[in-house]
């Protein structure tokens, strides 16, 4: 049945051709298949495609497909909303409704699986909400991904604003994933600003946790931070991160901001990132910037939301 449901994406159990008629009758009564229906597909100039998926109950979530010349990644959702109210996420504009089951945030992967022209070998948990805040269901979710769909755990990415206890908790399971956290601000008072969540978790104590998750799990840690113009790019922000951030294994990820609309926050320019990214390299952290991809069809960074059909 794991066969059927995982690697060849049946839709029902009546097509489970290689089990019993009996029995397959048995299971369309009492375990009938629920899967998403894709009603929306917004395709970028760059390829990038984003989906409006309706979930069984009716409610609506975004997913994104994206190709690359060496790989197929998908950007999922674990949540019908967000609670954390990030200042510059369009996520947050919608509320927070309920969180996914194992089998909605699994049934993404299926579905754009059926969508992509190879196979989908990386995974990211980046979607619309907050992962940490729907642990049991995403740690499910991601064994079954990577011991029934095959993904490997180390093409599974977590991103969280950082829930200290549950990132401690991810460090006791030792799992193979990548963990990003995003920061977004180097000190206490402009992160509360940016994502009024945090203020539960003091940046110390987070960079506490982060510590012993990368040194428990012998992984480095991906700290995102997204690039807001005249809020959090300046040179000496970049000093204070670097200094946040120094006796941690960890590169950071630079992600210039995704504009929004109704939002007062604008792109950062050129200069501005060049110039932030050189004062980290200088200190020592390593830095990746996120390649922009899906913009021109709200399916980048911050960008997801629930919407009507």
């Amino acid at each position: 049945m794991a066969h059927w449901l995982y690697r060849k994406g049946v839709k029902s159990t009546e097509q489970m051709t290689n089990l019993p008629a009996s029995l397959r009758e048995e299971l369309t009564k009492t375990a009938a298949l629920t899967r998403s229906e894709a009603i929306r597909e917004s395709k970028s100039s760059d390829g990038t495609t984003k989906f409006l998926l309706r979930l069984s109950d009716g409610e609506t979530i975004e997913s994104v497909l994206l190709p690359y010349p060496d790989r197929v990644s998908v950007c999922i959702s674990t949540q019908v909303g967000c609670s954390v109210g990030c200042a510059f996420c369009a996520t947050a504009d919608g509320g927070f409704l309920r969180n996914l089951t194992p089998g909605e945030v699994i049934d993404q992967v299926l579905t754009l699986q059926e969508k992509a022209e190879a196979r989908v070998s990386h995974v990211v948990l980046m979607g619309m909400g907050e992962p940490l805040l729907n642990l049991p269901n995403v740690l499910k979710a991601i064994h079954i991904l990577n011991d029934e769909v095959g993904i490997s755990m180390r093409r599974i990415t977590l991103s969280t604003v950082g829930i200290t206890p549950a990132i401690r908790k991810l460090a006791e399971l030792d799992m193979q994933i990548t963990l990003a956290v995003s920061l977004h601000a180097p000190n206490d008072e402009l992160r509360k600003k940016l994502i009024p969540y945090a203020a539960k978790f003091p940046l110390n104590d987070l960079m506490s946790a982060c510590r012993n998750y990368a040194n428990t799990t012998k992984r480095r840690v991906t700290f995102e931070y997204l690039l807001i113009a005249g809020v959090n790019d300046s040179p000496h922000h970049a000093l204070e991160l670097s200094k946040l951030l120094a006796r941690i294994m960890c590169h950071v990820n630079l992600i210039p901001y995704n504009e929004v609309a109704g939002k007062p926050f604008k792109k950062p320019s050129r200069k501005a990132i060049e110039d932030f990214r050189r004062v980290l390299e200088q200190n020592g952290i390593e830095v990746t910037q996120r390649i922009e991809r899906g913009e021109d069809v709200s399916a980048a960074c911050g960008q997801l939301k629930r919407r009507n059909a």
